[in-house]
């Protein structure tokens, strides 16, 4: 697909960050279940919670702007995720692989910010109010994601993963 226009581009964006959320919905159980901290499970378990319900929006917002939602693979996502999974694979204390599962999703609540703050604009710019209403919503999510991810960092894990390495 070329992408002429800014509707073009705005396509191209929703059906990537389309793509990154499926591949996150798969991937975040197997994070929650490495986690150690009680905490970062449960706060894992409730994004994907959260997670389904962005796929389900990004799928209103397809209906609405009549975009299929078939496209490529988001590979930035799958080599976020692809980056994490190998993370969980090293040898490392407990503690350390919590701030190491962090650390991974909060660079993917990053990229997921980026791609919905672009969408959220062009949507906006190009008249469609309900969609950029809707890709708000979802960005708001991601903020409160990262920031309740740097919470439970600060506020025991990585305590826990500096001790460690006394």
């Amino acid at each position: 697909m070329k992408m002429r226009t800014l509707q073009d581009l705005l396509v191209h964006e929703i059906k990537d960050l389309y793509s990154a959320e499926k591949q996150l919905v798969k991937a975040l159980p197997k994070l929650a279940k490495a986690a150690g901290s009680h905490d970062l499970r449960a706060g894992l378990e409730s994004h994907l919670t959260e997670t389904e319900g962005h796929v389900n929006r990004l799928e209103e917002i397809m209906e609405q702007l009549e975009i299929p939602n078939r496209g490529p693979k988001c590979k930035a996502m799958e080599g976020l995720l692809e980056e994490g999974h190998e993370m969980l694979d090293e040898a490392m204390d407990d503690e350390v692989r919590d701030a190491a599962i962090i650390s991974a999703a909060q660079r993917v609540e990053h990229y997921e910010i980026a791609g919905y703050g672009c969408a959220r604009t062009y949507a906006e710019q190009l008249g469609f109010e309900e969609a950029a209403r809707m890709l708000q919503e979802t960005l708001d999510e991601e903020k409160a994601a990262d920031e309740k991810l740097t919470h439970i960092a600060r506020q025991h894990i990585n305590l826990e993963a500096a001790q460690g390495s006394r």
